[in-house]
């Protein structure tokens, strides 16, 4: 068995705010430490449950938190910005099953530190389906034919991964308050946690399927403001739906859809407030 694990921020234990995940902001470290440790958790337990190979993607920001050096030894670490699939670098159908940790609920939604991408986005459409990055990337996994067993982050996360994906394990390490408070259990308490979902997740994953996504997907950002929306239709093949902040692009699959994305988030935070 071969388990892909791509490792966000926000949602890792006991993290409630912008300081913990800000590489320039003091509690960065800190988390980074956490972080490593709570992959190290899912990592453990893969390997004890007849998993033989986990390759892990680091997801958050730049791409370079996890340690390495700290990292279980078995396993590759993906690391490193720019990737060509960011938070889905390195998947394809090899893979048994996919675990999302460390995640957070998708923008103008309950949880902490909830977002999608980058701040200058409220929504994200495929089709007519609302989706945040844990979407986003459980249908580049579904395009490879690899369901997503298991989400741990927040419980606004864990919430949002169950109403996406039937029969999915999630474990919840801490509660939201607010968007930037939360009520949080330990890093020992979350890892035993993690211990035992990564377990029900391998035994369950035969009642978990892929998130196909749709054939040829129109994919539609809704941005904060006018700006952002004249940034991202600068790229090619996009439009701007009338009257609105949303930007339209048709693709030709998901992977494409991803890829635009990524390349109209980035134009987009160009923008200034000037």
């Amino acid at each position: 068995m071969k388990l892909y694990l791509s490792v966000d921020m926000e949602g890792i234990t006991g993290l409630p705010d912008s300081t913990y995940v800000d590489s320039d902001k003091l509690n960065y470290e800190r988390s980074r430490r956490i972080m490593t440790q709570e992959t190290n958790y899912v990592i453990e337990s893969a390997f004890a449950n007849q998993v033989e190979e986990v390759i892990v993607n680091d997801s958050h920001s730049k791409m370079n938190n996890l340690l390495i050096d700290e990292l279980h030894p078995e396993t590759q670490l993906i690391t490193g910005d720019v990737k060509p699939y960011s938070m889905m670098q390195g998947l394809d159908s090899s893979f048994t099953g996919a675990m999302f940790i460390g995640y957070h609920a998708r923008a103008a939604q309950r949880g902490v530190m909830s977002h999608s991408m980058i701040f200058a986005v409220r929504n994200f459409f495929i089709d007519d389906t609302a989706v945040g990055e844990l979407g986003l990337n459980a249908y580049v996994a579904g395009y490879y034919g690899v369901p997503v067993i298991m989400v741990a982050g927040d419980d606004c996360a864990a919430q949002e991964a169950e109403a996406l994906i039937p029969n999915i394990i999630t474990a919840p390490v801490k509660e939201t308050i607010s968007r930037s408070s939360v009520k949080s259990l330990t890093p020992k308490k979350a890892g035993e946690l993690l211990t035992q979902r990564v377990k029900e997740a391998l035994h369950n994953s035969p009642n978990v399927q892929p998130l196909v996504p749709p054939d040829h997907p129109t994919l539609r950002i809704e941005f904060m403001n006018y700006g952002q929306a004249e940034w991202a239709n600068l790229m090619p093949g996009t439009e701007i739906e009338p009257n609105s902040t949303i930007v339209k692009f048709q693709a030709k699959d998901i992977l494409e859809a991803y890829q635009a994305m990524l390349v109209m988030t980035e134009l987009a935070m160009r923008t200034t407030f000037s």
